[in-house]
């Protein structure tokens, strides 16, 4: 697959491992998988078991072939942290992070218990970032988790949403990322849900990037929020697009 990323806050994706194990409700349409049927209905081999957890030893390098600095998403088809995952692959792949410095490797997972747990096993170098997904209150416990990894930036990714997020504490995290869920049977995102975690963001002053709306509302609102197109990131800060003429009449519950 080419690792060009259609993910917006990304530039590649980098995917020496693939496949996962559905943890928790934001699984249960989970893009990667549906993706990988598709390609393993065409005949790819690495998805000969349509979405196992399989470590591919020939893309280990690949970043290293990459000059151009690029955000890089590691993985966008799995999860590095995933139990079936060796530690010693792991260390490699942070190897060559280490190595690539000109990039940012935007680390992804849902297991951050792992993550936490071989953390002192791996090298944090200043180019890894450390991050979790958290798709309504119930997960909001990852954060936490997520703060004893020894990374210099850690995000959170409240992508898909599909519950409303009442307490969360921001504490230590440099970057937010909010987006709604387009797969097949996508669950609709509330607005006033992507509100509430902006304003948190926004009286912490920390960077908030809007991704995407629900698969309902994609298409009529794309990325604005409120008229606005929210792309922060932790190095570049604040960076709106105002939008006119468009207004949000999503309903709110």
């Amino acid at each position: 697959m080419s690792s060009i990323s259609k993910i917006s806050w990304t530039d590649a994706s980098w995917n020496p491992t693939t496949g996962c194990t559905k943890t928790s409700p934001g699984c249960d349409n989970c893009y990667a998988e549906s993706t990988a049927r598709k390609l393993h209905g065409i005949g790819f081999k690495e998805y000969e078991d349509v979405f196992g957890v399989k470590i591919h030893q020939h893309k280990l390098y690949q970043p290293l072939n990459w000059k151009k600095p690029k955000k890089i998403l590691v993985n966008s088809m799995g999860d590095l942290f995933h139990p079936e995952v060796t530690l010693s692959f792991v260390a490699d792949v942070f190897s060559v992070m280490n190595q690539a410095s000109q990039h940012t490797f935007q680390l992804l997972t849902k297991y951050v218990d792992r993550m936490v747990e071989i953390a002192p096993d791996l090298t944090w170098s200043d180019n890894i970032w450390a991050g979790v997904s958290v798709e309504n209150q119930n997960y909001a416990w990852r954060i936490d988790k997520l703060r004893e990894v020894p990374a210099m930036h850690r995000f959170v990714a409240f992508e898909p949403l599909i519950g409303p997020i009442t307490e969360v504490d921001l504490t230590q995290i440099q970057w937010v990322i909010v987006g709604g869920e387009t797969a097949k049977n996508s669950r609709l995102m509330d607005v006033g849900w992507v509100r509430t975690i902006r304003d948190v963001c926004t009286n912490q002053n920390i960077p908030f990037y809007f991704s995407k709306w629900d698969k309902v509302n994609a298409k009529r609102f794309g990325r604005t929020l409120d008229g606005i197109v929210y792309s922060e990131f932790p190095e570049t800060g604040i960076k709106l697009c105002k939008k006119e003429n468009q207004s949000l009449s999503i309903s709110e519950n």
